[in-house]
């Protein structure tokens, strides 16, 4: 059992769970406001140079977990792309192009925004997003899409999937009351933005 579901992370799919998914034939496009759009391999993307930051998932629904996270930060694959200077938005899609959600681009290029496929270093399995998902934790997790097959690099916001369902285009995490998931889904109280640090409920 991986550490995300020894610590009993909640597993959810808005789109319906995808199945088991093959590393090996993984591949990622990126296209739209950019000089160099590519296709990356999992094997291209295990070829560039690796990120790791101590960072927490935080869902709307309200739980948060922390750990090691690692995959390649947005900011190097933006570059790699050579982002135009008319992009504004940063468009993920799940597998399946059903599931979307797009963040500000100077949010994606943040140093803890990545591109991640493992937790405390064991890869993530389907269950929570593998073999890439976004990772990022300024915002809400519907912002961290799962199992990206594509990013559209946009002029123009579009709302997604739970955007469209009535969730914030913003995506900012807003205080409240959450259950620290490293805590055995303890109640505690977050200020607003991204979370750090926790108080007493």
């Amino acid at each position: 059992m991986n550490k995300l579901a020894q610590l009993n992370t909640p597993i959810f799919w808005a789109e319906g769970h995808p199945g088991k998914l093959h590393r090996e034939s993984w591949k990622l496009e990126i296209i739209g406001s950019c000089d160099n759009p590519l296709t990356l391999s999992w094997q291209d993307l295990q070829s560039l140079p690796q990120s790791t930051v101590q960072a927490r998932l935080t869902s709307v629904t309200r739980w948060s977990v922390y750990g090691s996270w690692t995959g390649v930060t947005l900011a190097h694959i933006l570059n790699l792309v050579k982002v135009q200077s008319t992009c504004k938005f940063v468009r993920f899609w799940s597998v399946g192009m059903i599931y979307d959600t797009s963040i500000p681009l100077d949010i994606a290029q943040k140093e803890r925004s990545l591109l991640a496929w493992a937790f405390d270093d064991e890869f993530l399995n389907e269950d929570y997003g593998g073999p890439v998902r976004a990772f990022i934790p300024y915002l809400w997790g519907y912002k961290s899409a799962k199992s990206i097959v594509k990013i559209e690099l946009m002029d123009y916001y579009v709302p997604g999937f739970w955007e469209m369902r009535g969730y914030p285009d913003s995506g900012e995490i807003e205080a409240g009351l959450c259950r620290d998931i490293n805590d055995n889904g303890k109640l505690k109280r977050i200020a607003g933005g991204e979370v750090t640090e926790f108080s007493e409920a």
